[in-house]
């Protein structure tokens, strides 16, 4: 299963989703990191964010880009 999501501190999100801390997440746990993206404006990561969730055709080749790294999940 993959998550998508955008935070300023991704160390800090990945731990509050693995001890259950995020109710959306809660059953699904552990994560760990396999990709993920760096923007410098907030405004340009939560664009693309919704554009992945929203738009499948963008999620899907995103997932074509990395074969390797998303083959288990």
């Amino acid at each position: 299963m993959l998550y998508l999501g955008s935070t300023d501190d991704l160390r800090k999100r990945l731990s509050l989703h693995n001890t259950g801390h995020a109710q959306s997440t809660k059953s699904r746990q552990p994560f760990e990191i396999v990709y993920y993206e760096a923007y410098a404006s907030e405004k340009d990561a939560r664009m693309r964010e919704h554009n992945l969730k929203l738009r499948r055709n963008a999620f899907a080749q995103l997932k074509l880009r990395l074969p390797n790294t998303l083959r288990a999940s």
